[in-house]
């Protein structure tokens, strides 16, 4: 009946058409320009077809559609608001076309339906969904709102309720929850859905099931009367506002289009629909989210392509387990890679393995693990205390205590324990690959693998090489750290590394806004609206603000020019009082224990009278603009610094690091990508006001240049 390059339609017995899903050339579905326009034609060739009496709608791959091809349609948001809502409109046609054809219609959801994907099975009147499938609408998280009739179809089939609740927090959902709101009709197991779907169909157009009731339902008006509407929309309005924040529109805009939409036919309310989607669409922080999503793909699949130079790593190996090597061990053993945990002292090992247990237990009280799958994977651990079993090692991870010292000491017994070729990897914060290397016999072997603290949630993973590393070490480290779940990304040895290079002139800023007189709560608040988790003085507690001296010490003394402290901080202040942070209870702030266990940070009136020694003028008001800048800026300009001496390759790979590794904001993009927004004319401008606080606002040679000649890190 229709035969494209992404969907086929063929003729069942019975007069049924079966509109099947099979993008040619990839292993998965997914909607780009081609397709939709193939699903209108496919349409026309059934409406066409008298003898057709029932449509049934699948997937040839194993999952079912995965959405949007952002990377097609993400070029359609550089077109006009207006132009924009009219492709949207246009895009629609097709499902229209589809909900639209004159016999009763069934989806089998085999796999993941998601976004523009779970919307094509909202244009079908019954849904029946395998065990095995998840469906939902991710949009929110690119900054979007569903643009093919998700905001129309789902709160008139649901309810407005639950359509917002899933609409605005872009989450995915298992079977028994589509089941529960009645998004789908029915679950079946995955070798069933093709009878059931065929059953279900056969009886709708036997009269059993009344179809145009359903599609009706979907097409009609919301139906809610003033009163419902009320308590509905501003009760969600109330709530979507607290969980998304003030920086991130969409999950609002949702429930603004679905109510404005309330009282209109489908082709109405796909109008406001479109506008809504145009407008979250020419946001900065869409482009932000997008331009993450796309980065974090280029990152795997560079990660992949360096991962192919190096060994396999069957068995790990850890030496340090304190919570740091529990949590390394952890992350690897929970994705397959078994480990052999080292330490010196059974206490500490205990320590290690506890650790790992915890963290197992946590996923088994959330249903993640099952508890025999729990058992083998804390099984997979074994902790040891020599180095017995370490020739059939693949890969050697050092994390003992953060002391040049030591580390040599242990790589070097590491490395006389292993088979020649083995990559010995140090979990560093701080400490010079090129420095450590020069313990071992082989430091072409040997490299960086740092991570971020908690181990089991932090993505990012960075592997440092050195100058004597070699290619096949560093694609060892990355595949491991792959295989892991984490992101790794390829740093060159440098003090500080990428992460902590980049951060630590934020907290010089803050530092210096503290010496001028600013209040630190107030410089956390300001930093928390601006888009952080928690500002710097709370991220020092959190950090430690022992470690957090140590390592300004390093980069003190890698960069003088401008890390080198010319007075006493207020970090100095609260390291010399042994005021460390919540690790031992008080730092900035002071912290009690909430009824749920957690440390809750208090205002601590000690700090101000502390901090004083080193206010000269004492304390005065800051404007939320002047702490933005003096944070960010140093910030800015350092990250630059990096790509110009290529530490990284490229501005995706050192914003990418700032967001999986100390929590960027997300919808900003990363350092690189708030310059672009910002416009580096501007940044340059407001370097210039704060020339007088020293070279950390400098800005570099390159800025200037690309300034000059109107350019972007991420050119479009």
């Amino acid at each position: 009946m229709f035969e494209g390059q992404s969907i086929r339609v063929t003729k069942l017995d019975g007069g049924i058409a079966e509109l099947c899903f099979d993008r040619q050339g990839d292993v998965i579905n997914k909607f780009d320009k081609r397709t939709v326009e193939e699903l209108a034609a496919a349409a026309a060739a059934i409406k066409a077809d008298s003898s057709v009496k029932g449509l049934l709608v699948t997937s040839a791959k194993d999952v079912f559609i995965v959405g949007a091809d952002i990377t097609e349609f993400g070029k359609n948001f550089e077109m006009s608001e207006a132009e924009l809502a009219a492709w949207a409109i246009h895009a629609n046609q097709s499902f229209n076309a589809i909900e639209d054809l004159p016999v009763p219609s069934v989806v089998a959801i085999n796999g993941f339906a998601l976004g523009g994907g779970f919307e094509m099975c909202l244009s079908v009147d019954y849904r029946l969904m395998s065990a095995a499938a998840q469906i939902g609408f991710p949009e929110v998280k690119l900054g979007l709102i569903p643009g093919f009739g998700g905001t129309t179809r789902f709160p008139r089939l649901v309810g407005a309720d639950n359509a917002i609740e899933w609409i605005a927090a872009g989450g995915q959902h298992k079977p028994e929850a589509a089941l529960k709101v009645h998004a789908v009709d029915g679950v079946t197991p995955p070798e069933k859905l093709r009878e059931s779907a065929l059953k279900l169909l056969n009886s709708a157009i036997e009269g059993k099931f009344d179809w145009k009731a359903r599609r009706a339902q979907k097409t009609g008006k919301l139906h809610l009367n003033p009163l419902e509407a009320a308590m509905v929309f501003e009760t969600a309005k109330g709530l979507v506002a607290q969980q998304a924040g003030p920086n991130i529109p969409a999950p609002m805009t949702a429930v603004s289009v679905i109510q404005k939409a309330a009282g209109l036919g489908r082709d109405e309310a796909l109008k406001i629909e479109a506008a809504g989607f145009a407008k979250v669409a020419k946001t900065t922080v869409a482009d932000a989210l997008i331009g993450i999503f796309l980065s974090d793909q280029l990152l795997k699949k560079k990660a992949k392509t360096v991962g192919k130079t190096g060994k396999p790593v069957k068995h790990a190996a850890v030496l340090g387990a304190g919570i740091m090597g529990g949590g390394i061990a952890y992350t690897s053993a929970v994705k397959g890679v078994p480990v052999t945990m080292k330490d010196i002292a059974p206490k500490q090992l205990d320590l290690g393995m506890s650790e790992a247990n915890k963290l197992l237990s946590k996923e088994v009280e959330r249903g993640k693990l099952k508890p025999a799958k729990a058992g083998g994977v804390l099984a997979s651990i074994r902790p040891v205390l020599s180095y017995g079993e370490f020739k059939d090692i693949d890969a050697v991870v050092e994390a003992v205590t953060e002391n040049p010292k030591i580390k040599k000491i242990v790589l070097a017994e590491a490395e006389a324990a292993v088979a020649p070729g083995t990559v010995i990897a140090s979990n560093t914060s701080s400490i010079s690959i090129d420095e450590l290397a020069t313990a071992l016999k082989a430091p072409e072997n040997f490299l960086g693998m740092h991570f971020f603290n908690p181990v089991h949630r932090m993505p990012l993973v960075e592997v440092i090489y050195g100058e004597k590393t070699s290619k096949e070490a560093i694609g060892t480290i990355v595949a491991y750290a792959s295989a892991m779940g984490k992101t790794p990304i390829v740093v060159k040895n440098c003090p500080g590394f990428l992460v902590n290079r980049i951060l630590f002139p934020y907290f010089f800023g803050f530092m210096g806004a503290i010496r001028d007189g600013a209040d630190f709560v107030k410089i956390d608040k300001a930093m928390e609206k601006f888009g952080w988790p928690m500002g710097p003085a709370y991220l020092e507690d959190v950090v430690g603000i022992d470690t957090s001296h140590h390592v300004g010490e390093v980069l003190a003394a890698g960069y003088p020019d401008r890390m080198a402290p010319k007075d006493k901080s207020a970090l100095d202040v609260m390291y010399e009082n042994k005021r460390y942070g919540q690790k031992n209870g008080v730092g900035f702030y002071k912290y009690e224990t909430d009824p749920k266990g957690k440390p809750k940070k208090i205002a601590d009136p000690a700090s101000y009278e502390l901090i004083k020694s080193v206010q000269p003028n004492g304390q005065v008001e800051m404007s939320e603009e002047e702490i933005v800048d003096r944070h960010m800026l140093p910030m800015i300009i350092e990250t630059v610094r990096c790509l110009d001496d290529g530490i990284v390759e490229t501005p995706t790979e050192a914003d990418m690091g700032l967001i999986y590794g100390v929590g960027f904001p997300a919808f900003r993009g990363g350092a690189l990508k708030y310059a672009d927004t910002v416009g580096l004319k501007t940044i340059i401008e407001k370097c210039a006001k704060y020339a007088h606080l020293g070279k950390l606002y400098e800005p570099t040679e390159s800025m200037k240049k690309m300034a000059a000649e109107g350019k972007t890190f991420y050119s479009k």
